[in-house]
């Protein structure tokens, strides 16, 4: 797909991959709880109070991540004039993604040629777990790009100072430190980790620590702080210096030293996870990785590796995990199944590999299954748009895995992305869209007009916020009872658990009330059936 393309031609192919990737689904998705619709309605809230220093949901301060997301996903929202669109807050991080792949390209071409690093940022643009965070407006693929900037820096550092390659120019060493700045500002310290344990590992592994000499920290640091350190003396007045003790205290430290927010998992998770995680290129990394340390006194492989190693262990040992947590080296892992490919290793024939591509045969599988039974399950039955979804996931499992086993690898490459790029538009527009089941928030939204005044009882899901604004009340049965009698045109939306507190304080205000409609679903937020109850005030007093 890539072979003897020179100039801009592979990042034209890369643009348009990302975009046949990352655009289906944008606008038709609706929100997703709970860190999509937190981080989508706290950037709204930037643009309604004009308050781009202060991170809040509703009145709470949101000492999670500091404020850079919020910044781009507010002007995407501003820009597009689009601020009740949940796409408009998608918008930067699908564009994070398209940077991350083509950084990817880029650098790697310093380590693997252009060949290999072209088929390694294809394989990292249609990896599962990005395409999902291309979909979301969190921090995560903004944040990768991130990564991929300061990762590539290092590795050109790195390639010249084991006599490989030219020195890279002072506009790269400053693009090192604009991504530690711009990673900070993102998510924390996540950028630097990842930077810092692939430099300790490389300095320890050879011995020698003269290939940074060129990094320029003095002026570097001096300009990461500059990024920085405006925002951060904003935030501590404005928030009497509480902001970053609550992010550290409520975020930070809660994520280290145990699993916050039931999101524990124990070591060994993310590589019990990767085969999917990294779906289809899956198929190429695993092996890739093999061949890797196989091979690690390479330079290029080398640093690969120490990209990938310290910073996995790190995820692992951390008692809170995510699936996305893992990605920041997905870039890496990609590079190493490029390079296999482009260069048809001898192990990609080898008993164990073709064994690994049943499992990842079996993945697929999974993904078509769950293409026909999530509209069973939480929507109106199996549609066609479903059905068809389900049979190109079945043959973007099966065509590739029977390429593999044939050794057509270049040909099972190539059918890995062509059935990506299908199943992931058929997954983003006939499939998700459909769940109404699971989407209560959006049929709500959909039920009522715009602007009316609304209060929910044990429903608390942010996405209702954000589809209904940012004035919807949450609360428990009697709060949503004493707003609706007090509140004209008001809607109360009543969870099953809090009717009986709802009722009796109807019933005590002598007032009637009538069902305006009725909804049941899953809350996959909490993990259980939710019945909602759409309630308005009956008469006047």
């Amino acid at each position: 797909m890539f072979r003897n393309l020179g100039g801009f031609r592979p990042y034209l192919l890369l643009v348009l991959l990302c975009l046949a990737l990352y655009l289906p689904g944008l606008a038709t998705v609706p929100p997703i709880d709970r860190d999509e619709s937190r981080f989508a309605q706290a950037s709204h809230q930037m643009i309604e109070s004009g308050d781009y220093i202060r991170i809040q949901f509703q009145d709470e301060v949101r000492a999670k991540k500091p404020a850079g997301i919020y910044w781009l996903q507010s002007a995407s929202a501003k820009l597009f004039d689009a601020q009740n669109e949940i796409w408009a807050y998608r918008l930067p991080s699908a564009l994070g993604a398209l940077l991350a792949v083509l950084l990817t390209f880029h650098f790697g071409q310093h380590l693997f040629g252009r060949y290999a690093a072209s088929i390694g940022a294809a394989l990292l643009a249609c990896a599962l777990i990005l395409v999902s965070e291309a979909h979301q407006a969190k921090t995560d693929a903004v944040q990768l790009a991130c990564v991929v900037a300061a990762q590539g820096v290092l590795a050109r550092l790195y390639l010249f100072g084991r006599g490989i390659g030219k020195r890279p120019p002072l506009a790269e060493i400053m693009l090192f430190w604009l991504a530690m700045g711009f990673g900070i500002l993102i998510k924390g310290p996540i950028v630097p980790m990842v930077s810092l344990l692939t430099v300790i590992t490389l300095c320890i592994a050879d011995r020698k620590v003269l290939w940074l000499q060129p990094i320029r920290p003095i002026s570097g640091v001096l300009l990461a702080a500059a990024i920085v350190a405006p925002w951060a003396a904003a935030i501590s007045h404005a928030t009497d210096g509480q902001f970053i003790g609550q992010a550290v205290k409520q975020d930070l430290l809660p994520k280290l030293l145990g699993a916050q927010e039931s999101h524990g998992a124990p070591p060994g998770y993310f590589l019990g996870l990767l085969t999917a995680l990294m779906w289809p290129a899956s198929l190429f990394a695993v092996p890739g990785f093999v061949r890797a340390v196989k091979l690690r006194q390479a330079a290029s492989l080398r640093f690969c590796l120490a990209w990938i190693v310290p910073a996995w262990l790190v995820f692992e040992i951390v008692p809170t995990k995510l699936p996305h947590y893992a990605l920041p080296t997905f870039p890496a892992l990609a590079l190493l199944a490029g390079i296999i490919v482009a260069a048809e290793d001898s192990l990609l024939k080898s008993w164990w590999a073709k064994l690994y591509a049943g499992l990842w045969l079996l993945v697929g599988l999974a993904v078509a299954g769950a293409a026909i039974y999530a509209p069973i399950k939480l929507g109106e039955g199996v549609t066609v748009a479903a059905g068809v979804t389900a049979l190109v996931a079945l043959t973007a499992a099966v065509l590739p895995s029977a390429l593999f086993w044939r050794q057509k690898y270049h040909a099972a490459l190539n059918a890995a992305l062509a059935g990506a790029i299908v199943t992931y538009a058929g997954i983003f527009i006939g499939v998700l869209p459909s769940l109404d089941r699971m989407f209560l928030s959006q049929r709500i939204a959909d039920a009522l007009s715009p602007g009316t005044p609304v209060v929910a009882a044990g429903f608390h899901e942010p996405s209702l916020v954000f589809l209904m604004g940012t004035q919807t009340k949450l609360t428990l049965g009697g709060g949503a009872a004493d707003f609706l009698l007090h509140t004209p045109d008001a809607v109360a939306i009543v969870e099953k658990e809090a009717r009986p507190d709802f009722d009796a304080a109807i019933a005590a205000s002598g007032r009637k009330v009538r069902v305006l409609t009725t909804m049941d679903g899953f809350n996959y937020s909490r993990g259980r059936p939710a019945s909602l109850t759409l309630f308005a005030l009956e008469g006047k007093p």
